[in-house]
Formats: C-alpha cells, structure tokens, sequence
C-alpha cells in the first residue's frame, strides 16, 4: 500500500509488484506499483501539511523525532531480518544498518533545536539586520536498493527537523523495507501528510512528476552518477535545490611504512561491507611494491575464507547481489581484465554449489597485475572484487588515486602523520580514512567531490540542506 496524506491506500492503478529474496529468488510480498498520479497525490499531501508542521517549535518535531528513534532501536530485530531476506546482506550487517538509521533520528532531533539565526551590525545606526532560517518547504526523497532504511532516515530526519514535509520514492528492489520504515513514523506520531511513500516498479515516470512538480523546492537523491546528472538537470528547470550522493571509485593506498597484515585485515572487512554494495567500498587498492606480496598474500587468504550464503546463515559474510545486471558487471570486469593481462588470485567466478545457484551469487575476488587500460580500473566495482595495483613512487600514487571522475572515500594506511596528512590534503575525495575503514557517523558530514555529488548529509550541514536563510532589515 501506499502511504499519502496519512492513510494507507492502493495504487490508483490497483496494480501491485513482487519483491523478492536475491539470494533465493523466493517472492516475499508485494508493493502497490504506484503511478504518477499517486505522486500528484503525495506531492499535495506534503504541501497541504506544510503550513501545520513547520508551524510546530523545533522541541515538538525532535519529540516525534526521539520517539521514532526508539520505536527504530525497538523493532530492530524484525527490520534487520526483513532488510536481509529483500536486500540480501548478511544480517549482523543489516542489524548494524537499522542502529545507524536510527541514529540519525537521533541526531537531527537535536539538530532541529540548533537551527539558528543571527544578526548582522548595519552601517546606520537607525537600522539592523537578522538572518533567520526557515524550511525550504516540500521536499523529496529518492532513496536506493542498498541501503533500504539508512538511507531513508538520514534523507526524512533532517527534513522534519528542519520543518519540511516530504514525499519518498524508494527503490523499486526493497519497497517493503521502506514500508516498515514509513510505519515506524506513523507509530511515533508523524501528522498526516508530513511523510508520504509512494512506491512504483515506474521509477522514471513516477520520478519525473517529482523533477517537474513546482510544489517541490528540494530533492536529495543517492544512486549512479548517470541518473544524478539527469535530476540535476531537469530539477533546474524549476530552480529546485538538490542533494546528491552518486557512486565512487575509492582508493586504497597502502604505503610502504604500513603493517601489511593489517592494512590486508582492513581491505578485506571493507570490502566484505554490503558485499561490496556499498559507495564508498574501496575500487582500487594500491600497495607499495616492498610488501606487496605480504599484503595480497593476506588479503588474498581473506577473501577466499569468507563464508557465502543467505544473508540468515550463521558466520555468512557475502551475501547475493542485488539483480542480474550486477551479476553481469562481475563477469564482464573479470573476463576484461584477464584478456589484457591480469591473474586471478581468488574468486572471480559466480558461486553454483550448496544450493546457491538460485540466488546470484559472486565469489570474493581478488585481481593482480592489474593496469590502467582495464574496466575494473575505471569503473565502479559494485561487488566484493578488487583489483591489486603495485606502485613505487609516492608522488604518483596521488595522481594515479586522484585519475577519477569521482571523488566520495578513500583510504590511506600509514603510522606516519605528516604523510598520512600531506596525503589526505591531495585527495580529491570527500571522506578519507586514515587506518580506519568507517570514516562515517550520523554526526559527521557524508558526501563526495567532482562527480561523487553535491551537498552533505549527516552532521549539521545535513539539516541546512532543508533550510532557506531569510534576510530582515529592519529600520528602527
């Protein structure tokens, strides 16, 4: 069902669609495959609920917004197992997700108390200026496959925090994790019209009528660069502010100060992260040639022991992909990089046996020899496979790092400071990690540079994404 103007309610086409287990191709249950019309009905919903609910102080949106976060943290168990069985990643993964999910409800209830102006001193004595914030108004939230309620919580908390009301076009992959998501807040006592899901197997038609819709002043998106650039571009025509978080091509720098053992311990439990699903999941590692072999040798002996299966499985730490195409992206990668010269240390085949020839399946791959001519070394890996590439010298590999039309994460493993800073100040990247593989937080700002996307979520930049700044001069 869809959730407009406070009521569950069909489709206007009654039409429904399956959502299925990846790992197991078994149908879970069915979504209302909501039209463009339904998204006319969400969008006036929003604007119908705009006036009342930015209207509210910044201590009754947070109460709603506190109550959420404790129903989310409540119910984490069942969201956990729902996100595996739709989504597929392993459930101490998913269960990680719902706590991180929760914690931006957390975190924008508070941000929603720190939303302040100022003054400004005025060159006349008669006069003064203040600056003041207030709500850009109806906002949209398009959200991805990978992460199915994180991703959610950090797009609806900053918008009602910050007075907004919203309409959500999840992705069509996991419509029944942003149901359960969407209930939490309609248990927390979210007014009507406030949060509106329409989920639709028509992502392009139902999307556009968000793109073209004056009533809508704000979009925050997360998916591929591609569709990005496409709302970016039809969201001018009416002037919208967007956010954007797009793909990534994350290196891994491994210096030859490093402990290779644990910079390989590191690379592989990164890549291991949604099954490699995940944006800021590392491309592309690069290892000084001196303790090259310790590093692959380690990294290769990982990957290979990582246990494969359903995401419910005891010790499971890869998971299914998420459809066919991605399954597809694996091979042809593979089958690239070995015809110009790359060996395979591990993997790089979909995993048939022990039943898991019914979901899709990749082994944890590991590629040597790799060089710059190769698709894995430009594009997107989206699966738990990286390519190894050797350096030797220590002002390339920031050039070699920086060869990207992206620019989300990337990592750098050295004990010395003043390299680890001199390196991460060349980066053109958004997020580094600096021996650590989880430079993320609910209070810290999330967001990349160059084609990675535009603006920041998380932390206090995440709520001034919704927020307008309104000049008043005043004569005294």
């Amino acid at each position: 069902m869809l959730f407009i103007g406070g009521e569950w309610t069909p489709s206007s086409s009654g039409a429904f669609f399956d959502s299925t287990d990846p790992a197991t191709g078994e149908v879970l249950g069915q979504a209302a495959d909501g039209t463009r019309a339904d998204m006319v009905r969400a969008i006036a919903a929003a604007k119908e609920a705009l006036p009342a609910w930015s209207a509210k102080t910044a201590y009754e949106r947070a109460a709603i917004l506190m109550k959420a976060f404790a129903l989310m943290n409540a119910q984490r168990d069942e969201l956990a197992t729902l996100m595996t069985k739709e989504q597929g990643k392993p459930i101490r993964m998913a269960r990680t997700e719902v706590t991180y999910a929760a914690d931006f409800l957390s975190w924008f209830a508070e941000e929603a108390k720190r939303v302040y102006g100022q003054t400004i001193p005025s060159s006349r004595a008669d006069h003064r200026f203040m600056v003041i914030q207030q709500p850009v108004g109806v906002a949209a939230a398009i959200t991805p496959w990978n992460y199915p309620i994180s991703m959610l919580t950090r797009k609806i908390g900053p918008a009602l925090a910050a007075g907004c009301t919203i309409v959500v076009k999840p992705a069509e992959q996991t419509p029944l994790c942003a149901i359960a998501t969407i209930k939490i807040f309609e248990e927390a006592g979210v007014p009507a019209g406030v949060i509106n899901l329409v989920t639709t197997n028509d992502p392009v038609n139902v999307g556009e009528e968000i793109l073209v819709n004056p009533t809508v002043r704000k979009i925050s998106f997360t998916g591929s660069t591609e569709v990005g650039k496409l709302i970016a571009s039809k969201a001018a025509a009416t002037m919208k502010r967007v956010s954007m978080e797009l793909g990534g091509h994350a290196p891994f720098i491994v210096f030859a100060d490093a402990d290779p053992v644990n910079a390989a311990k590191g690379a592989a439990a990164l890549k291991s992260l949604n099954t490699g699903q995940a944006c800021i999941s590392q491309n592309r590692i690069f290892v000084h040639k001196s303790i090259a072999a310790e590093f692959t040798k380690v990294l290769t002996e990982r990957m290979a022991a990582m246990p494969a299966g359903h995401g419910l499985g005891d010790k499971v730490t890869v998971g299914p992909l998420i459809d066919a195409h991605a399954l597809a992206k694996m091979e042809n990668q593979v089958a690239d990089a070995v015809a110009k010269g790359a060996t395979v240390a591990t993997g790089g085949v979909r995993l048939m046996d022990n039943g898991l020839d019914k979901g899709l399946f990749w082994a944890p791959t590991v590629l040597t020899g790799v060089t710059q001519d190769m698709l894995i070394y430009r594009e997107e890996t989206f699966g738990p496979m990286v390519p190894v590439i050797e350096f030797d010298d220590e002002d390339d590999i920031i050039a070699m790092a920086n060869d990207t039309d992206y620019g989300l994460a990337a990592y750098i493993y050295t004990p010395n400071l003043s390299r680890a800073f001199k390196t991460a100040e060349a980066l053109n990247f958004g997020m580094i990690g600096i021996n650590d593989i989880n430079p993320t937080s609910a209070a810290v700002p999330f967001g990349g540079m160059k084609e990675s996307g535009l603006g920041r979520e998380g932390a206090r930049e995440g709520i001034m994404e919704y927020l307008d700044s309104k000049v008043l001069g005043i004569a005294l």
